[in-house]
């Protein structure tokens, strides 16, 4: 089947760079929309993120039908899905920022604030190596670092942390970077911001 990547527009921001890096990789444009109904004909589904967590889940379920359409395609039919940083917080139970804010549920855990160690600055911003857990084929060949901007950190529900955290990465301790369950991934880094590394993350979810 011919690939069709769709990223879904809810108001969060950054989908043109987004777009530009699926289209590098794939050859073609991807499809940007707020339409549910386009999710019946994606091959493969992208929710970026940036901003609050509460916002953005409420830009999410304030488009008529998408969590529905999230849910049919993600969840019934397995299509692959990739969250990228607010995008993967999303998939959580609960965010804590500015609030108490209901998440997808999708892959038990919570969103906490960061807390400030060893004199590290909030937000997490910059380049940071990729400590794996888990080996998937969605990881095969990243071994550069990759790029974090974020001040909220996902924490898996502990009894599946070891089955879901594919990777983590070391800032003011150890913070959950990549998640994996079935056909759902999420990443908390950017890999349309992550040079090589980002790049090939695409190029391994695209060949799912």
């Amino acid at each position: 089947m011919k690939q069709k990547p769709v990223i879904i527009d809810y108001g969060s921001g950054n989908l043109r760079s987004v777009a530009k890096a699926f289209a590098h990789v794939s050859g073609a444009e991807p499809l940007v929309t707020s339409n549910p109904a386009d999710l019946a004909t994606a091959s493969h589904i992208i929710l970026p993120g940036v901003g609050a967590f509460g916002d953005c889940a409420a830009g999410l379920r304030g488009l008529k039908g998408m969590v529905e359409a999230l849910e049919e395609q993600v969840l019934q039919r397995k299509k692959p899905f990739l969250g990228i940083c607010v995008g993967m917080q999303l998939l959580a139970d609960t965010g804590y920022e500015h609030g108490v804010h209901k998440g997808l549920g999708w892959i038990s855990g919570e969103v906490v604030p960061i807390i400030p160690q060893n004199n590290l600055p909030v937000p997490h911003m910059g380049w940071n190596s990729l400590d794996l857990k888990i080996h998937s084929p969605i990881t095969q060949n990243i071994g550069a670092d990759v790029y974090f901007v974020h001040s909220f950190k996902f924490e898996c529900a502990e009894k599946y942390a070891k089955e879901y955290v594919v990777a983590t990465t070391s800032y003011c301790g150890a913070i959950q970077a990549f998640l994996a369950k079935d056909n759902i991934f999420g990443v908390q880094f950017h890999p349309e911001k992550s040079g090589k590394a980002g790049l090939q993350l695409i190029q391994n979810f695209l060949n799912i």
